[in-house]
């Protein structure tokens, strides 16, 4: 077999597949920051003692747990225009996303909340905390700290997920990458720069993660605790 690569056709595209990582990174950014507050929130309501809040955090979280993603896309996309709800593709991509974190997210932040000891809230309103001051200190920052990781490999696997976002037409890296090999019909060329995109992608967000939780978990800079 002989084959001839040819790079120069793909790198003539670079505006384009550029412009895709750019959009592939900002849905990644909302869909993180959003999605936690959504699941920190949800984490937070499952410990409710209303009955009827644990059952729809509940219900909500297995419903998008136990779905595949692309159907929940096809679903607020498309599904809802049909009855008069319409979006544009990347807000109804970015929703999707949200609400596919928002739901992992809880589960991951609720694992934290539950590792707290209850001896510690004691200890912290003996000591004249507020609840809020005990809530942000004792319960939900170190409840963070502890699942920190587990939540960054959660929100790199989103970021990858988000390539089946082409599906449903948003413009994404992948998405744009199908359309330069189109063009070019250089496939192993395209998908061998796809990979190596996705990978640095990945890395770049794994560090920038582990640069936020030492720059917020003091304690464990401090201490020299790995994340």
């Amino acid at each position: 077999m002989h084959y001839e690569f040819d790079f120069a056709s793909v790198a003539a595209h670079w505006p384009l597949l550029l412009q895709g990582a750019w959009t592939t990174v900002q849905l990644s950014f909302l869909a993180t920051l959003l999605g936690f507050v959504l699941g920190a929130a949800c984490a937070v309501a499952r410990g409710s003692r209303h009955g009827w809040l644990r059952a729809a955090v509940s219900g909500y979280v297995e419903l998008i747990r136990n779905t595949p993603l692309l159907i929940q896309c096809y679903f607020l996309i498309f599904g809802l225009s049909s009855v008069g709800v319409t979006m544009p593709i990347m807000a109804g991509a970015t929703l999707a996303l949200v609400i596919n974190i928002g739901a992992y997210s809880c589960e991951i932040v609720r694992a934290g909340l539950e590792s707290i000891h209850h001896g510690q809230l004691e200890a912290a309103s003996c000591l004249g905390l507020s609840p809020a001051q005990v809530f942000w200190h004792v319960v939900l920052l170190p409840a963070v700290e502890r699942v920190w990781p587990a939540l960054t490999s959660q929100f790199v696997l989103m970021m990858l997920a988000s390539s089946i976002l082409s599906s449903v037409g948003a413009e994404e890296l992948l998405g744009v990458a199908n359309r330069v090999q189109s063009d070019t019909f250089r496939n192993f060329e395209v998908f061998l720069l796809l990979w190596a995109a996705y990978l640095a992608l990945a890395c770049l967000m794994r560090a920038g993660f582990w640069l936020l939780g030492q720059l917020v978990f003091t304690r464990r800079r401090k201490l020299g605790t790995p994340l």
